[in-house]
């Protein structure tokens, strides 16, 4: 159902019970008895003798990936399968319904009535960009989802072949400066995070270049290696091999802070442009229909995960950072998105037919 950009080729009902909800009051105590006794529960030999908290699941939790196994957002939602499983004491099962770069799965979750037994983990694309590209996403990523944390994120960074005479933005401003006619650039696909960050770049900048998408990151990060296209915004993750091994040059960092294991390449900001942001993240929503109480537990429950080593670790080794937060940062974060986004496809004169 992928809407068609004109600028280039085409992109591409369970029934459950509902949970009456407490009041303001009562909510906040039993927030603050889970919290207190998902903590106690996540430490590693904690008897099974613990007292229930405000909510627990009573039968397996679903952990919906709109993805093939394998990919990024599958890999998180295995990284906090077994912590989840030890701190809601019910197993935890992952659910892979891939279709439509994500879109699939998502409605299927935006459909449910909401009990806290199925979850969506959910990457960027799919909740902000997908919603801006198509002309019938059928989902509102505000409206039809609760945030419950975001779990992970890695900044996407604009890469040159080395043969490009540039090491920071103002060389490459530079360096694009003129050759607007015979300049392009890579990306992982048409209405990727990459695709819609560079085309920010370009606009915040005054520079032009053609888009040439691939079928994947790989593929452009391949074409930049092999000067076929000289330069791209790719995942920082997908890249880093080829960054350290230095087949590519990263010029920014398109995220709020430098890179761990790229300390002396400067962020956007730092770079004179502070509003270029185009992250990759993974995040946990419920349906909407879910009781506040129960998003809460269930943000509590995956916080205590997420700060587990052996979980940071796992999504670190894939060069993700793991983020936690409260459910109004993944809020903010949706919406910036989703707002950013739009104004890219409008002021860019991108169409979808």
């Amino acid at each position: 159902m992928a809407g068609k950009l004109g600028r280039d080729a085409a992109p591409v009902n369970r029934t459950m019970p509902a949970i009456a909800q407490p009041s303001g009051t009562e909510t906040t105590m039993r927030r603050r008895e889970a919290l207190a006794l998902l903590s106690t529960a996540a430490v590693p030999g904690a008897g099974p003798a613990l007292a229930q908290p405000a909510w627990r699941p009573t039968r397996p939790v679903t952990l919906l990936v709109p993805f093939p196994p394998g990919g990024a957002t599958d890999l998180c939602a295995r990284a906090l399968q077994p912590g989840l499983q030890a701190v809601l004491g019910q197993s935890v099962v992952i659910d892979n319904r891939p279709g439509a770069t994500g879109v699939v799965g998502t409605r299927i979750v935006a459909g449910l009535p909401g009990d806290g037994h199925t979850l969506l983990v959910n990457a960027s694309g799919t909740m902000t960009i997908q919603p801006v590209v198509m002309q019938h996403p059928g989902f509102d990523a505000e409206r039809d989802f609760k945030p419950v944390i975001l779990a992970m994120s890695a900044p996407n960074v604009i890469v040159v072949n080395p043969g490009v005479p540039a090491r920071d933005v103002a060389e490459l401003k530079a360096w694009m400066a003129g050759r607007s006619d015979t300049l392009s650039f890579s990306s992982s696909g048409i209405g990727s995070s990459e695709q819609l960050g560079f085309e920010l770049f370009l606009l915040r900048t005054g520079l032009k270049a053609t888009h040439v998408p691939f079928a994947g990151g790989a593929a452009a990060i391949t074409a930049v290696i092999g000067n076929t296209v000289p330069l791209s915004m790719v995942n920082s993750g997908t890249a880093a091999p080829q960054i350290t091994s230095g087949q590519l040059r990263i010029i920014a960092v398109a995220g709020p802070r430098r890179l761990s294991w790229a300390p002396d390449v400067a962020t956007m900001a730092e770079q004179g442009l502070p509003d270029l942001h185009s992250l990759s993240w993974t995040g946990l929503f419920a349906p909407a229909a879910t009781p506040d109480a129960v998003v809460e537990a269930l943000h509590d429950a995956a916080a205590i995960v997420l700060r587990q080593p052996e979980v940071v670790e796992r999504l670190e080794r894939i060069r993700f950072v793991v983020e936690g937060g409260s459910r109004a940062d993944l809020g903010r974060l949706v919406s910036g998105d989703l707002a950013r986004w739009r104004g890219v496809v409008r002021d860019a004169g991108i169409t979808v037919n």
